[in-house]
């Protein structure tokens, strides 16, 4: 199933004609939280019965073609939202070869088994129709596309071999960078910095997330273009070396890292990021209140 969050935190289906079922009844059976909320993603938590519910409503649903709706984050509280680095090759090849990139940091230029996992901040989580909003204008800000995984349950030192087991879905993440030589953390958890859509993909649509082609495209140009089966740390893995430090909980978010052909984005910009199995989304890149950008239309799209 795809679940999507649209307009004012509606809930919906999205059918295989390119529209979205409204099921918003089905957070019905979503437990009523008080003060302390629980670290997770409420509706993660509860993902087979939203499911088991949302199929009852679907149906016979009002629905509403994807281009007239504004498509949020799928994942609404993350508590965490877990990075990989250099975790394609050829990325880590032009990291080394690129001091734009690298900035004389030792830390960019070793492997993922040495620098482990990073943590981005849950503020910088956007959904494709609010876009990215360059907060350095001053600053080379980079594009990053990648396969997102969301945890489904509870987590924690946790096997590679058992690690899918874990997994709730799928979405497409940005992971949108300004290059120096500060910590990762820092330079990529800026608001806006984090988009995750265009829906979430359940777990059971996708099998194998070590098969699936990505790219993304800015203007039209083509930037980068790559499958998963070229990472260097798989999906369980980055279960498991994550799981081995934090507890993961539901809603947790995994970006698994992003192949070669990083390059700058600017306000005005057009960034279209697919992923093999889950679809494809259209996010606007745009200056700071105040700023100068390029005079387009602020719009967003979709493809299933």
């Amino acid at each position: 199933m795809r679940l999507c969050r649209f307009d004012e935190g509606r809930l919906g289906v999205v059918d295989g004609g390119g529209q979205v079922r409204d099921v918003s009844a089905a957070l019905e059976v979503l437990p009523t939280f008080r003060y302390p909320c629980p670290p997770y993603d409420g509706l993660v938590a509860n993902l087979p019965a939203v499911v088991a519910r949302a199929r009852t409503l679907a149906d016979r649903a009002a629905a509403v073609p994807l281009d007239r709706v504004r498509l949020l984050s799928p994942i609404a509280n993350p508590g965490k939202i877990i990075a990989a680095p250099v975790n394609y090759q050829k990325h880590l090849d032009e990291v080394k070869s690129d001091v734009q990139i690298h900035s004389n940091n030792p830390a960019h230029t070793i492997t993922i088994q040495q620098a482990g996992v990073f943590l981005k901040a849950s503020s910088s989580l956007v959904g494709p129709a609010e876009g990215v909003v360059i907060c350095k204008p001053e600053r080379r800000t980079d594009h990053e596309v990648e396969l997102a995984v969301v945890i489904g349950r509870q987590a924690s030192r946790v096997a590679a071999a058992e690690a899918l087991d874990y997994v709730a879905g799928y979405t497409i993440g940005l992971d949108i960078s300004i290059r120096g030589s500060e910590d990762r953390s820092l330079r990529k958890s800026p608001d806006s910095y984090t988009v995750l859509g265009p829906w979430l993909v359940t777990a059971d649509e996708i099998p194998n997330p070590g098969t699936l082609d990505l790219q993304i495209t800015v203007n039209g140009e083509l930037r980068q273009k790559s499958n998963t089966r070229y990472m260097i740390l798989g999906v369980p893995e980055l279960i498991e070396m994550a799981s081995s430090f934090y507890t993961l909980h539901p809603g947790d978010v995994i970006l698994t890292g992003t192949p070669e052909g990083v390059s700058p984005i600017e306000p005005g910009d057009r960034i279209v990021a697919t992923v093999e199995g889950i679809g494809t989304m259209e996010v606007a890149v745009r200056a700071a209140e105040g700023g100068s950008e390029k005079a387009r239309p602020a719009f967003e799209s979709v493809k299933a």
